[in-house]
C-alpha cells in the first residue's frame, strides 16, 4: 500500500493507533495509561465546537490576506511557573503585539496562544547523559519531570490528567482577562505602564496608545457608545498546543452532532511538529481527520512534491484557513528553501496560510554552555520571509514565537542588548529559549513597519 493510499482509507478517531508514532512515552504500565485516557474521555471539553468553527472563520480571513496571524507563547508550559501573575504579563504582551501589529498592516490580528496545552515537546534523542548517567530525556511536564533524576524520568501517565486541570484553570483565567475589561482598549495605558519605564520601546508604544486614547475620544464625539462595541471592549483569544500525545488529543475528540464532525476539544488549533509530520504515520492521520484549524512545522528538509502530499492529506477540500504552514528554516537558509516551497504551492493552487516560526531554526549555544537565540537571526528571518512572499506574489499572513511575559534573559541583542554574560542572569525555560516581554513588544514593532511598507 503506498503512502498516499493509507492516508485516503477511512478515518475514524483511532485509526492512528494503527500505523507507526514518534515521539511517544515509554510508560511502563499499560494499565495505567488506559485508565488515564477513560479518565480524560469524560471530562468536559476545553474548548467548544462553535469556538473552534469561529478561528476557522477568521484563519479564511488571514488565508485571503484580510488579517494577519499571531501565534505566541511558552515553548513548554510547566506546572511550577503557573500563576495568576505571569498568565496576565503574558496576556498583557500579547495585547501590545496585537496592538502594534494592527497598526503595522491595518487589518485585523487574530491572536492564538501557544497555552492551556502546550505541556510537551519532541526530542532529539530518548536519553540523555550527564556525568556519564543516561537517563529518559525530559518531554515537557506532561510526560515527566525537568529534574535529572530516574524516578523524576519516569514518564507517568497521571501527569496528562494535571495538564488538563491547568488547562482549565489557564482559559478559565485568560477568558476573564478577555472578556473581563483587562483587554478593552480603555485600558491600554495600563497595559503600557510597566513596559514603558522598563523598555526602550516603550516610547514608541506610548506614541501609539496617544493615536489610539485620540481616535477613541473623536468616536465618542461622533456620538457612539463605546460601551457597545464589543471589538473595543473585549478580546478574541484562541489556543493551540502541538499535537504530540496523540492518546490525550483522542481522548479530548468530541462528536459534535449538529456539523457532524469531530473536534479536537483540547484547543482551538493544533500544529504537526517537524519531527512527526510522515504522510504514513500516526499524526498527519490523526489530524487530517478533525475539523480543527491545522498548522504544520516546515523544516529545511521539506521537499516540494512532499509539501503538496501533505497539503492534500491535511486539507483535501482546499478550505481556506484549514492550514497554515509555518516555516522553520534559520536566517541562513530561508532565502535559499523558502521560494521553492511557494512556487510549488502557489503552481498548484493550494490554499494555505504561510506562518513564519524564526525561532527554531536560529537555536545555537553560547560558549558558557546555554541555549540561545539571537534576535537578528530572529528577526532577519522574518524580513526575509516577508521579502520572499512580496517576490513570489504571496502573502505574508502570520508569525509564530516562542515568548513569554516575563523579564527572562534567554535570547540575546534586541534593544535590551543581552548578551551571552547576562543569559545567567534569569533563564528560566523548561525548554528552548524565548523571547522576553520587551523583545518579543520589539519584535512586533519591527514587524509592523515591515507590514506598513507592504
Amino acid at each position: 500500500m503506498t503512502s498516499k493510499a493509507k492516508t485516503t482509507n477511512k478515518w475514524k478517531i483511532n485509526s492512528w493507533r494503527a500505523l507507526p508514532v514518534k515521539q511517544q512515552p515509554n510508560y511502563p504500565k499499560a494499565k495505567e495509561v488506559k485508565d488515564v485516557e477513560a479518565e480524560l474521555s469524560k471530562k468536559a471539553p476545553l474548548v467548544q465546537p462553535s469556538e473552534i468553527i469561529e478561528l476557522n472563520k477568521q484563519l479564511a480571513k488571514v488565508a485571503n490576506g484580510e488579517a494577519f496571524l499571531l501565534q505566541g507563547g511558552d515553548c513548554a508550559e510547566s506546572f511550577a511557573e503557573f500563576s495568576d501573575e505571569n498568565l496576565k504579563k503574558y496576556f498583557r504582551v500579547m495585547l501590545q503585539m496585537t496592538v502594534a501589529l494592527m497598526y503595522g498592516a491595518g487589518k485585523p490580528v487574530v491572536k492564538v496562544g501557544r497555552i492551556a496545552g502546550q505541556f510537551a515537546k519532541p526530542r532529539s534523542a530518548d536519553l540523555e547523559e550527564i556525568d556519564g548517567v543516561n537517563l529518559p530525556s525530559y518531554r515537557g511536564d506532561m510526560v515527566n519531570g525537568i529534574e535529572f533524576t530516574e524516578e523524576a524520568r519516569i514518564p507517568d501517565p497521571k501527569r496528562l490528567i494535571q495538564a488538563y486541570d491547568q488547562s482549565i484553570a489557564t482559559l478559565n483565567y485568560l477568558r476573564s482577562l478577555a472578556k473581563g475589561g483587562y483587554a478593552s482598549l480603555r485600558n491600554v495605558n495600563k497595559w503600557n505602564q510597566e513596559f514603558a519605564s522598563q523598555s526602550s520601546q516603550g516610547k514608541l508604544f506610548k506614541n501609539l496608545v496617544d493615536r489610539i486614547n485620540e481616535s477613541l475620544s473623536f468616536m465618542e464625539a461622533l456620538g457612539l457608545n463605546l460601551e457597545n462595541i464589543n471589538e473595543i471592549q473585549e478580546a478574541e483569544f484562541f489556543t493551540s498546543h502541538e499535537g504530540l500525545l496523540l492518546n490525550y488529543e483522542q481522548a479530548l475528540t468530541r462528536f459534535d452532532e449538529e456539523t457532524e464532525k469531530y473536534y479536537n476539544c483540547s484547543a482551538h488549533m493544533l500544529w504537526i511538529g517537524d519531527r512527526t509530520r510522515s504522510l504514513d504515520e500516526a499524526h498527519i492521520e490523526f489530524m487530517r481527520g478533525i475539523a480543527n484549524p491545522i498548522g504544520m512545522k516546515v523544516g529545511p528538509s521539506m521537499q516540494k512534491d512532499d509539501l503538496i502530499r501533505l497539503i492534500d492529506a491535511l486539507n483535501p477540500d482546499n478550505i481556506p484557513g484549514r492550514l497554515t504552514l509555518i516555516t522553520r528554516m534559520g536566517a541562513d537558509k530561508i532565502e535559499k528553501m523558502l521560494p521553492p516551497l511557494v512556487r510549488a504551492v502557489k503552481k498548484e493552487g493550494r490554499n494555505v496560510i504561510w506562518s513564519s516560526d524564526p525561532m527554531h531554526g536560529n537555536t545555537i549555544k553560547s560558549p558558557n554552555g546555554y541555549k540561545t537565540r539571537p534576535f537578528n537571526k530572529i528577526l532577519s528571518e522574518v524580513k526575509s520571509v516577508f521579502d520572499i512572499h512580496k517576490a513570489e506574489g504571496t502573502y505574508a499572513g502570520g508569525i509564530h514565537i516562542e515568548m513569554t511575559g516575563q523579564n527572562v534573559t534567554e535570547c540575546v541583542g534586541g534593544a535590551q542588548a543581552i548578551s551571552e554574560v547576562n543569559l545567567k542572569d534569569r533563564y528560566h525555560t523548561h525548554c528552548d529559549p524565548r523571547l522576553n516581554a520587551t523583545q518579543s513588544t520589539e519584535l512586533a514593532f519591527l514587524l509592523a513597519e515591515e507590514l506598513r511598507s507592504e
